[in-house]
Formats: C-alpha cells, sequence, structure tokens
C-alpha cells in the first residue's frame, strides 16, 4: 500500500527537529507538521510590546513565537513558530546533574548517564554551544554575589547557542562545512527571547531544520493536527487543519509512523484527546508526572541609573547555589518592558490575602520608588530576571476537563509552588548588590502559583504502560512506529533549562531507528501545498 509519508512529526521544536533531521537521512520520507508560523529575522518584533508579533494568541489574530498558558497550579511560557521553542528561548544548554538519570519512572531503564554522553556531544555541536564569552552588568552583579557567599568557584559563564564570531559581521555557514545558512556575529543586544533580528542566535531552523529540508523534509506551517487513527495497514491517518486561518479547512495524509514532538502542551493535550477517540491503547498514564523544574522567575528592578541590565545574551551567567539548585540572570532587550504591567511587589504570606495585604504594604510604604520602578526607569534596562531552578522533584498532572481543554491536578507527592525560601533569600543578596527591588508574575505574588518555561513530563518512559507511556526508546506503549520524542518525555526533574536534554534523548530515540531499506527509498519529494525557504 502507498502512504504520502513514512513519518509525519507532529512539532518542529528540539524534538521534532533532531527527528526530520536524522530520518531524511536514513531515507525516509518526512513531513513535518508546525501549529505556528515561519519567521525570518524581520519578522520578529523589536520589543516586547509589539503584542501581535510576539504572543502567540490566535483568537486576537496574535501569531507570535511565545504563548502564555495559566493553570490553577502554573503558568506556563511556551513557543510556536517552525523551530518550536529555540525561537523564543535563551540559548542556555546545560548539562544535567547525576541525579536526573538516576531517578523517576526512568531512573532504572538504562545507565542514562552513559548511555546519553555521546548524544549530549553531538547535540552541543549541532547547536552550536560555546561558553558565553563576556560578561555585563547583570551578570557581573551576580558573581559579586558568589563571591560575597563565598562560592565564586560556582559561578560559571553557560553554554549558549549562539554565534559569536565578529560583533555584526556575516560569514558564510561557520557550522556544517558551507552547507548551512550564513551566520552574523552577536551584538549583545539582549533580544534572544523576542526572536533575534540579527542571525546570532543557533535557533533550530538554521541547524536540523535547515540540514532536513536539503535532504527532501517537507515542513507544514500554520496547521494543526486534530486527529490520528489507525489504519488496517499497521499505519496512521493524520487530520490536519490550519491555524491561523479562519476557515480552518481540513485535510487528511497517511504514514507508516507518528511523531508526538508538538511540546508538552501540544503533545499531552492531543494524547488526551486521542486516548478518548481513536487511540484508546494509549497508557492511562497519559498527563501523569508534569514536572516544572521546580523554578521561580523573580524579577529585580535597580535604582542604579547608570546600570544596564538589559546588555548581553539572554541568560549570560550561571550560579550554582548549592546541590540541588542553581540560579540564572536573564534579560530582555532595552524597550522591551511589557512585563512589568504583569508584575507585583514580591508578596510573603501563606494565603491569598496575606500576600494581597503584603503587597498593597510595601507599595504604601515605598510609593516614590516603586512609581520609579514601573514608569520611570526602562524596565528592561534597569530589571534582571532571575531564573531559579531546582533537581527537587514535584508533580501535577493535565487532564482533559468536559469542555474539551486542559486543566492540571495533583499527580503524587508535593505541588510545585513560588514560595521557595531558597529562592527569596537568593532574591535578597542579589538585590542588595544592585540596589533594586525585587517583583514577580501576578499570579506568584497573590496567589503563590509559580511560573515556569520549563514544563516537562506527560508522556513519561516507563518499564510498562502501567509505569510510562512510552518505552526507553520512545516508542508508544500499544501502538508500532508511534513515538513521543519532545519535553513531554522527561521522566525526572533535570533542575537545568531542559532543551539541551531533549536533544540528546531525541538523538537517541533517532540512532535507534534503522535506515530505510535501499529497494524502498525513492528521490526527493516536493515541496508539500507551500514555500518551505527559510
Amino acid at each position: 500500500m502507498e502512504f504520502d509519508y513514512d513519518y509525519i512529526i507532529i512539532g518542529s521544536g528540539f524534538g521534532g527537529s533532531v527527528s526530520a533531521l536524522r530520518l531524511s537521512e536514513k531515507g525516509y520520507k518526512v513531513l513535518v507538521v508546525e501549529k505556528g508560523k515561519w519567521f525570518k529575522a524581520e519578522d520578529f518584533p523589536k520589543t516586547n510590546w509589539n503584542l501581535k508579533k510576539w504572543l502567540w494568541m490566535p483568537a486576537l489574530s496574535f501569531f507570535g513565537i511565545m504563548k502564555l498558558s495559566i493553570f490553577r497550579h502554573v503558568a506556563v511560557i511556551s513557543g510556536t513558530g517552525v523551530g518550536g521553542g529555540s525561537l523564543v528561548y535563551a540559548n542556555t544548554l546545560p548539562v544535567p546533574k547525576k541525579a536526573f538519570y538516576t531517578s523517576g519512572s526512568w531512573g532504572q531503564l538504562e545507565n542514562w548517564e552513559e548511555e546519553l554522553k555521546p548524544h549530549y556531544e553531538k547535540a552541543l555541536k549541532m547547536l552550536g554551544a560555546v561558553p558565553n564569552p563576556q560578561l555585563f552588568d547583570a551578570d557581573k552583579a551576580l558573581e559579586k554575589m558568589a563571591e560575597d557567599m563565598g562560592r565564586k568557584a560556582h559561578f560559571e559563564h553557560p553554554h549558549v547557542a549562539v554565534y559569536f564570531g565578529k560583533e555584526g559581521e556575516t560569514v558564510k555557514d561557520p557550522y556544517f562545512e558551507g552547507k548551512g545558512p550564513n551566520r552574523t556575529g552577536c551584538n549583545f543586544c539582549g533580544g534572544c527571547m523576542t526572536g533575534c533580528r540579527h542571525n546570532a542566535k543557533n535557533t533550530l531552523d538554521k541547524n536540523y531544520l535547515w540540514l532536513a529540508q536539503r535532504l527532501g523534509a517537507e515542513i507544514l506551517a500554520e496547521n494543526e493536527v486534530t486527529d490520528v487513527k489507525t489504519l488496517a495497514s499497521e499505519a496512521y491517518e493524520v487530520t490536519l487543519r490550519s491555524s491561523t486561518s479562519f476557515f480552518r479547512k481540513t485535510r487528511k495524509l497517511s504514514s507508516k509512523g507518528v511523531i508526538f514532538s508538538g511540546g508538552v502542551l501540544g503533545t499531552v493535550k492531543l494524547l488526551l484527546k486521542l486516548k478518548q477517540k481513536s487511540l484508546p491503547k494509549l497508557s492511562d498514564k497519559v498527563g501523569d508526572d508534569i514536572r516544572t523544574n521546580n523554578e521561580t522567575l523573580i524579577s529585580v528592578s535597580t535604582a542604579n541609573k547608570e546600570s544596564d541590565f538589559s546588555k548581553g545574551v539572554a541568560i549570560g551567567s550561571l550560579l550554582h547555589t548549592d546541590d540541588n539548585s542553581h540560579l540564572e540572570v536573564v534579560r530582555y532587550s532595552r524597550g522591551s518592558g511589557f512585563w512589568k504591567l504583569l508584575h507585583l511587589p514580591m508578596a510573603q504570606g501563606n494565603t491569598p490575602p496575606q500576600r494581597v495585604f503584603n503587597v498593597i504594604g510595601q507599595l504604601l510604604r515605598s510609593p516614590v520608588s516603586w512609581f520609579k520602578t514601573y514608569f520611570i526607569n526602562g524596565w528592561s534596562k534597569s530589571t534582571a530576571v532571575l531564573l531559579f531552578m531546582q533537581s527537587v522533584d514535584s508533580t501535577i498532572r493535565l487532564k482533559r476537563n468536559f469542555l474539551g481543554s486542559m486543566s492540571t491536578g495533583i499527580s503524587s507527592g508535593t505541588k510545585p509552588t513560588s514560595d521557595i525560601p531558597a529562592s527569596k533569600e537568593l532574591t535578597k543578596r542579589y538585590s542588595k548588590v544592585v540596589n533594586g527591588k525585587a517583583t514577580s508574575f501576578v499570579l506568584e505574588s497573590l496567589a503563590g502559583i509559580p511560573t515556569t518555561a520549563h514544563i516537562l513530563g506527560g508522556a513519561v518512559m516507563g518499564k510498562d504502560a502501567g509505569e510510562g507511556v512510552i518505552n526507553s526508546k520512545n516508542e508508544v506503549f500499544g501502538y508500532d512506529n508511534m513515538f513521543v520524542i519532545d519535553g513531554a518525555m522527561i521522566s525526572a526533574n533535570p533542575g537545568v533549562n531542559p532543551s539541551l536534554s531533549i536533544t540528546a534523548i531525541a538523538e537517541r530515540a533517532l540512532s535507534l531507528i534503522p535506515e530505510k531499506p535501499k529497494s524502498a527509498k525513492k528521490g526527493i519529494p516536493e515541496p508539500l501545498g507551500r514555500d518551505t525557504s527559510i
């Protein structure tokens, strides 16, 4: 029987991009379906005040690169567009500590630290990761804090996926022997998370996806998958519809294999729907063991007018504060002050009324300084966002409510919270160094609901369907030639930025898929229905 594709990949983030390249290299005919849009450098907003270009809110015809999803137990920042989270993430690629490989539902399935070591090395090379070469004001403040704490040896320049080269100079591809796109040296503008307008950030459309296209992989943007059904011939029928058009025409395509790579919110939402509808053999564990990296995001605005916290790459410094935790300084480019509208003074208190009272009290005690924080000092110039992460475990679950939308519940163990004493103590220390005031997202300040940019799990690994959704090869229990390869597969709390780990685990999973038999290989296919050029 003839099929439209050998593999249809749902999503173009770190897992989907690796899948597209490695399957294409092995001779398979591949389609990548992406809900978001294609972006060129000039398509990204100059600042995050341009909400239409920055945020993904289809109901308002906002088709940008960042989505904010709010649930009862957590608020989630995620990415959309061809290249997935790489378009909006902060480029930082740390390797997790030892506990990640031996905990969680996957801990006993393989010797993960040894198994993944060569794949981490390959991922770092593919993503062009190098240590950040230059510190700026916000980073130097963290370095000073490390000295004051007696932890200078634990301060580091993290590996980041950025082409530094000579600032502003464009050169031929420096990574893939000339097979990749031209690149331009970073100017340290701090705009990584609103989309790099200067061709310096190593997003996935400049490495994995770029190379995959040259081998024949097709990328269909502005479409989302609404259904996956089994066919009698041990294959799948995938239903798509437009994600940006008012008239949402659907189409059906057939494929021998399917790879779910839509990120946690995309993959888990779809799997929960399919379990009730067309893939009933999916594990009952779908949606369980969701992790948030046990993180907090707290902003500190300095009163020092001479400081410029917007200068640098998005995350240019990192401090290991203890064996289980670390702190990173995050920045936005000059003029990107939208977040201040969603920030209130960092609150204390065990209940929402106590927290509200505490917030009001801070505003009334120092009205002039708070007025300057919100209305006079440029927010991104004067503000550093402190990203605190822990390898300490906490889990929730995602479920489908009666309206068909997603909600959260408690899975097992400790639920995530923004009230982490270590985080607040570090914030006070940093605030003292920079003479600053601390604010956090309104949900954190008033209700203690944490915000995360690193939602993980929901389709975790296990020894069988009673313990996980996929096995140690990323194969979905109950269905042949079906995989989950994205953040939903992460089965323990990494405690660090997870993009590198997603890439490495994806590299391993794809290394286990055999090449397509030569007798079945065909020529490079024609592009599907639209221009797929970058």
